[in-house]
């Protein structure tokens, strides 16, 4: 009978411990359960103004864009960045990191940032803004070639040096996507990719 006790508490001893190993990793200090480091946030807090700009872009092409092809690559690129965006910024909060903010107009979107991989400065948005028509197709799609290329190259840093699995993941998203619109973008311009 001693035994079956003993036995008893230790099985209940062992599932305690368990179970209290299981609550402290799930509830460490990381702020969600998975390790991040730098790279992480590097690319969260990059990523973020670099999609917001390129929401800028695409909304653009609603009232401006005289092909349908264009009008539909921005509507695509919209759908993807924004909830991108929102997905990023969370990251940010629940590692404790400052996401950037989030001011309107077209000059603050490459105030600060004009130095990152493939954004716009404050003379192609005037450009863009301002053009209509087979003009505004040929600049749009011509930034946002150079633009996706410098997400690409921001993206392809995170997976390579990047350990938070979800932001990595996300990367290889935004490498596969962008890639693929960056073909479609080099077609409509009569560019073979090269």
């Amino acid at each position: 009978m001693n035994s079956i006790r003993t036995l008893t508490r230790r099985a209940a001893l062992v599932v305690a411990a368990g179970a209290g190993a299981f609550l402290l990793a799930a509830c460490g200090g990381d702020g969600g359960g998975a390790a991040h480091n730098a790279q992480d946030v590097s690319f969260a807090q990059g990523m973020i103004p670099h999609h917001r700009q390129a929401l800028e872009m695409a909304e653009l092409a609603e009232g401006r864009a005289a092909s349908g092809a264009v009008k539909a690559l921005a509507a695509r690129v919209e759908k993807a960045q924004g909830p991108e965006i929102k997905t990023l910024t969370g990251w940010l909060e629940q590692w404790g990191e400052d996401a950037p903010e989030s001011a309107g107009g077209m000059d603050h979107s490459a105030a600060g940032h004009s130095g990152m991989s493939g954004m716009m400065g404050g003379e192609d948005m005037a450009e863009l803004e301002k053009a209509a028509g087979k003009a505004f197709d040929t600049k749009f799609l011509a930034l946002m070639v150079e633009h996706h290329e410098g997400a690409v190259k921001m993206a392809a840093l995170e997976e390579s040096e990047g350990r938070y699995g979800p932001a990595k993941d996300m990367a290889g998203d935004i490498v596969a996507a962008q890639n693929a619109e960056i073909g479609q973008m080099n077609k409509l311009l009569g560019k073979s990719r090269g």
